[in-house]
């Protein structure tokens, strides 16, 4: 749950201009019930719903008390009656009038339930001011007739399915190269090679003609595979119009050269493309089942970010931004090394204590390394970042933890990639890893291992032998 007080520091200011807060909505005042001092009280804040106690504790259930009368006649009886007398009626006999709808056990005292029912519709009074502000005349979504998603697979697909719902007047085209599932997608309304079993939205199609697809597009959607992003843009690049955002959602570093996909864009198109970079944790066949999900939209344009923010915002999806593309590009790339490592801890069948403390090593690593090439630590703990690094590290659905897992188990690593269909962009992205580490001198042990296993150099229980045995040190 939301922790109310973090929220109200950054919507204060939204929230004074709205309404004022109610300070008790059932006409009752939390008095502190008689202690060794008959005139020492506590009642709680008119304006906040927060306890001023000065010196008193605060934390016990049984210093806090609900009258049904006003603050100055408690105060008065309190007063008048010494130390053994009850300040206050129970909770119990208060608490008659704040019974849930459903008749069941409340499980907070009314003081605290008060609170917390005033913080959420503090929260909620916010939401809708901030909504009417942000209010466009026309949504980038209605504005847009045609959306081109670049790459077939199964998340290209599920972004364009989430852009097609959310108008059915929308032309969405999915510019493939395999003729064979462009015509599946068109006569069986399915992406049966990567996302066999989901019905697409009618107003989705597939297409093999770049001219076709891109033309009158006002977004394109970059699913391609990072390790064949330079290749297939430089083959589209004269048919893109210079304007079109793209919105990238490949992760990786690209093997031999290191950059991030935002440099290969810019390098494989030659010119500055208008490019946002949606990243997250957020599984291909979950967003297509209408799962809550939540993204991050990067983009050095704040502007932009928004516009892409609005684009793909909606009631299963919640899409934040930032300007902090380098984090988020960077994170996206390592959190795959590090699912890759996960699934191996998970394939030995090491326990859940050895799994905790790898994935911990990693955010750690992945940190480190982030922090030298310019992520912001927010991003890092952030959607993009850690949510996108529990998502891999411990999903069923992850690729790359497969990949791990399997490993983990004996597998050669050849026999994994021929069987599968899906890109694991961590297999490539490991190396590119360890020589970017080398270049901001960055120990990152895990993520070098998991490099090592790879290149057939260490087995699996190997380079996890070899982890435990490092010198033992402070953590930082």
């Amino acid at each position: 749950m939301l922790c109310a007080a973090a929220i109200v520091l950054g919507v204060q200011d939204h929230l004074e201009s709205t309404s004022s807060i109610a300070g008790n909505k059932a006409n009752n005042s939390v008095v502190a019930a008689a202690t060794e001092e008959p005139s020492t009280s506590a009642t709680s804040s008119s304006s906040g719903g927060s306890n001023d106690c000065g010196s008193n504790d605060c934390g016990s259930r049984d210093d806090v008390r609900i009258s049904s009368n006003a603050e100055t006649s408690c105060s008065s009886s309190h007063s008048s009656s010494g130390p053994s007398a009850t300040a206050a009626v129970s909770d119990a006999a208060m608490a008659q009038d704040l019974v849930p709808p459903s008749g069941l056990q409340a499980l907070y005292p009314p003081s605290e339930r008060s609170q917390i029912q005033e913080s959420w519709d503090m929260l909620m009074r916010w939401s809708k001011a901030f909504s009417r502000r942000q209010h466009n005349a026309v949504s980038p979504i209605e504005a847009a007739q045609k959306v081109v998603v670049f790459g077939g697979g199964s998340f290209g697909t599920a972004m364009g399915t989430a852009l097609a719902l959310k108008k059915s007047s929308l032309d969405v085209v999915l510019l493939l190269r395999d003729l064979g599932l462009c015509q599946h997608i068109n006569e069986q309304q399915c992406n049966t090679k990567y996302l066999p079993g989901f019905q697409l939205p009618s107003n989705v199609r597939a297409t093999t003609n770049a001219a076709e697809a891109i033309a009158g597009a006002a977004y394109a959607v970059h699913a391609v595979p990072v390790q064949h992003s330079r290749t297939f843009l430089s083959s589209i690049k004269d048919v893109l119009p210079k304007d079109v955002p793209i919105v990238c959602v490949s992760k990786g570093l690209e093997v031999g050269t290191g950059c991030m996909m935002s440099e290969v864009i810019s390098s494989a198109l030659g010119r500055r493309q208008p490019a946002v970079f949606l990243s997250g944790p957020s599984f291909a066949k979950e967003v297509m089942q209408g799962r809550p999900t939540g993204v991050v939209a990067a983009c050095k344009d704040a502007a932009l970010a928004r516009e892409v923010q609005e684009l793909f915002a909606s009631p299963c999806m919640r899409v934040n931004t930032s300007t902090d593309v380098t984090g988020v590009e960077i994170c996206g790339a390592l959190k795959n090394v590090l699912a890759i490592a996960a699934g191996i801890v998970e394939g030995l069948e090491l326990g859940h204590n050895a799994l905790a403390a790898l994935i911990a090593q990693g955010c750690a690593e992945i940190r480190w390394l982030s922090q030298k090439v310019g992520a912001k630590p927010a991003t890092i703990s952030g959607l993009s970042g850690l949510g996108d690094i529990m998502l891999t590290c411990y999903g069923d659905l992850s690729r790359n933890r497969s990949v791990g897992v399997r490993l983990g188990r004996g597998e050669k690593l050849h026999i994994i990639l021929a069987s599968s269909s899906q890109v694991a962009e961590g297999v490539a992205t490991a190396g590119v890893v360890v020589g970017l580490a080398r270049k901001y001198r960055v120990s990152l042990p895990v993520l070098t291992a998991v490099a090592q296993v790879l290149d057939n150099n260490l087995t699996p229980a190997e380079a996890v032998a070899e982890i435990m045995s490092l010198p033992q040190i402070e953590e930082h």
